[in-house]
């Protein structure tokens, strides 16, 4: 009863923003995403013993993360019958906790690495479900590339899907790493506060229709300002909740204005954050070099990334342990 698993991170495109139900975090709307490579987190698990072990990074994890590390476990317990204790280790390929989405990856490898240590044999879109417990943006990490969270009372209805996409070849991320500790659970949980929720409420929906829509005609630039001016949006409602986060620092700012430069000289490049303070920085395969020299003149360390897969279970010579 021992499985290993990788799964890639997530750069959100249309960010969720509060839960309607907290305990298996389904969120109040739908969202999409792609998957960040080579960037991934392996996790190897296994099943026996008295007490659950978790660690990441080399870290054991107690108090909120032990906490939510137990409703995917548990979720898993209770469909397979088991009774017995786990032993979860986790390591990242990516620095974590910064905005490059080490959630996603780590609840999506974990979720997978369970199921497949319980002898559950669950398609992506229902694997999605189990990693949703963690986290909501591990279900889009399950089913991997492009992919679109629906929102729902349910498991039949809040589940992952991918979005095929002609784009997949071609786009590159310059990652820009602004290291800045963030607080992503507390932001989501005040979401509702804001006054500008409802206004984001109102015009969400209309923003995945066109991003699936831009991302079905392979429409890199319409694609990629829908996600720019969502990252703006989501801003805009995080930082007038009641405890006004303002996750961005001044090599942020820098990075935005490098993007807008680029793209008044004829390069198509989009910028993008989650709730952090680093930088996703879009482009084609094309114009990368330039890209990521200029992001990187802003101060920041760089990273160039492309599109990743689902996440899948992994050789028994894979094993953290």
């Amino acid at each position: 009863m021992k499985a290993t698993a990788t799964a890639h991170p997530i750069e959100g495109l249309v960010k969720y923003h509060g839960m309607r139900d907290s305990e298996r975090r389904m969120p109040y709307h739908d969202s999409i995403s792609v998957c960040t490579a080579p960037s991934r987190t392996i996790t190897t698990v296994e099943f026996g013993g008295d007490e659950d072990v978790y660690v990441v990074d080399g870290d054991r994890v107690d108090g909120r993360g032990a906490e939510r590390i137990d409703a995917v476990v548990d979720h898993v317990r209770d469909r397979a019958g088991i009774e017995a204790g786990v032993r979860l280790e986790s390591q990242n390929s990516f620095e974590s906790n910064v905005g490059f989405g080490s959630s996603s990856s780590g609840f999506a490898a974990a979720a997978v690495a369970l199921c497949a240590a319980a002898d559950l044999d669950l398609s992506l879109p229902e694997l999605s479900t189990v990693a949703r417990r963690g986290s909501a943006s591990a279900a889009r990490a399950v089913t991997g590339a492009f992919s679109h969270l629906r929102t729902g009372l349910n498991d039949a209805d809040c589940r992952s899907e991918r979005i095929e996409t002609d784009l997949e070849d071609d786009l590159r991320i310059v990652a820009g790493l602004v290291p800045s500790y963030k607080e992503t659970e507390q932001a989501h949980e005040e979401a509702a506060d804001s006054h500008m929720f409802q206004a984001r409420m109102a015009h969400i929906h209309g923003q995945v229709v066109e991003m699936r829509d831009a991302l079905t005609d392979a429409d890199f630039e319409r694609a990629f300002e829908l996600a720019e001016h969502d990252s703006l949006s989501l801003a805009a409602t995080t930082m007038t909740g009641p405890a006004g986060w303002v996750y961005w620092q001044p090599r942020t700012i820098a990075v935005f204005n490098a993007v807008r430069a680029l793209r008044d000289e004829g390069i198509p490049v989009f910028f993008s954050t989650d709730t952090g303070a680093s930088v996703y920085v879009n482009t084609l395969t094309a114009h990368v070099d330039r890209v990521e020299s200029v992001v990187a003149d802003c101060g920041v360390e760089t990273r160039v990334w492309k599109v990743g897969g689902p996440a899948e279970v992994r050789p028994a010579s894979d094993a953290l342990f």
